[in-house]
């Protein structure tokens, strides 16, 4: 049997980068895989060198429930031996970002993820180690094996003050990226597919991945008010209306 596990993924500050090179990290508009794997396992207190093999074969989706704002920070720094000044690097962030990242798998292990995020044996961080969560990350589990459809299911969990911008809106439209299996049509290619953490010799494969959208509840909708001392809306100019049908031949 396979469940899904849901995490909400809130911060101040999220990177989620699956490009960096050099004095250039960049951060994707929504949580890696590789990124979220890496969470787990420092929950789970593995190590870095440790096999991955059972979490990277998990399937990996995410929804965009409050996309944040890009930033853009420069960072300097000294050699801790020479004193040396090193370039100085580029770092992107994403600020008051909300998402739900849903991966599905076998039940016994998607269980003991669940266990292991509400006593993690390393503290999780959101991408980078500056980047720590805001309020707890587990959502509970869900029995079934489709990750598209359980974040469909899943309450909107945006911020109170992004939903509250939005409450005239009955329903929101919020964007899906999910990992393509190996019956689905080729999506988006992206280095992300975790094999090793070994800080010696990390490695990444490509995976693939498409974006669908799902529209939720909005639980903040307030119909508007009209304003009686408004003015009433002008009706439409129909000049056609005056006219007279034609007689026939």
């Amino acid at each position: 049997m396979n469940s899904v596990l849901f995490l909400r993924l809130a911060g101040p500050l999220q990177s989620w980068g699956a490009s960096a090179r050099f004095a250039r990290r960049t951060t994707e508009t929504a949580p890696t895989k590789s990124g979220v794997i890496g969470l787990l396992a420092a929950a789970l207190g593995r190590d870095r060198t440790a096999d991955l093999t059972d979490l990277a074969a998990l399937l990996f989706a995410v929804r965009i429930d409050q996309p944040g704002t890009r930033l853009r920070d420069f960072q300097t720094a000294h050699h801790a031996d020479t004193d040396k000044a090193m370039p100085v690097s580029e770092r992107f962030y994403l600020a008051d970002a909300v998402f739900v990242a849903a991966l599905a798998g076998d039940d016994t292990l998607i269980r003991t993820l669940h266990t292991a995020l509400q006593a993690p044996v390393y503290l999780p961080y959101l991408g980078r180690r500056s980047c720590p969560p805001q309020g707890p990350l587990d959502l509970g589990v869900m029995d079934t094996d489709d990750p598209v459809q359980a974040l469909s299911a899943q309450e909107w969990q945006a911020s109170d003050w992004y939903r509250e911008q939005r409450r005239r809106d009955r329903t929101v439209t919020l964007t899906i990226l999910a990992e393509d299996t190996a019956h689905s049509p080729v999506g988006d290619m992206l280095r992300d597919q975790p094999i090793s953490f070994d800080p010696r010799h990390r490695r990444y494969a490509l995976r693939s991945m498409t974006s669908t959208q799902t529209e939720v509840l909005n639980p903040r909708y307030t119909p508007a008010v009209r304003n009686r001392h408004a003015p009433l809306p002008v009706p439409r100019h129909e000049p056609e209306a005056l006219l007279s049908p034609m007689d026939g031949p």
